[in-house]
């Protein structure tokens, strides 16, 4: 008997069973018994797809330039978002009016990621941001919605002088 299954794009397995030896080491006859066969085979169909685990270059290179407008476009419909002096939780459309405010004042120069990590859907990053008026310790927090990347949490604070 063999049963092919299709796991992602070109990454597709074959269990090839000889009915008679199967079923006496497992005792288990798969094909009554669907939903546990199921149930063994989606843990590798979730192996075969990995998310991004990336944090989009999009909202690196908006920070880079100081694009409010490009960095807002990953901002959740409400963003905790904390710049000197100013710290709740936002509307994206409030957000993005306080980050152009603050790229106003603080002109963006360049933007380095010191720091990544994360697991299933959720990423962080911890990075410097060089302005014209010194350096920001940038922190941001991204979740996946329905298959997209949002800031939750987005955070400048003043680095502190080396």
């Amino acid at each position: 008997m063999n049963i092919f299954v299709n796991l992602h794009r070109n990454v597709k397995f074959t269990f090839n069973f000889q009915k008679s030896s199967f079923n006496k080491m497992l005792k288990i006859n798969f094909l009554k018994y669907p939903l546990l066969f199921i149930l063994l085979v989606l843990p590798l169909a979730h192996m075969g797809s990995s998310p991004s685990g990336e944090i989009p270059q999009a909202v690196i290179d908006a920070l880079k330039t100081g694009n409010s407008v490009v960095l807002s476009r990953y901002f959740h419909t409400s963003i905790e978002l904390a710049i000197p002096g100013k710290e709740d939780i936002y509307s994206n459309k409030q957000a993005e009016l306080i980050v152009k405010d603050f790229f106003s004042k603080h002109v963006p120069s360049g933007f380095v990621i010191l720091h990544k990590g994360g697991k299933d859907d959720s990423q962080y990053a911890i990075g410097n941001l060089s302005t014209s008026n010194g350096r920001y310790r940038v922190t941001l927090l991204i979740k996946m919605r329905e298959g997209k990347p949002y800031i939750h949490q987005l955070r400048f604070e003043e680095a502190n002088a080396d």
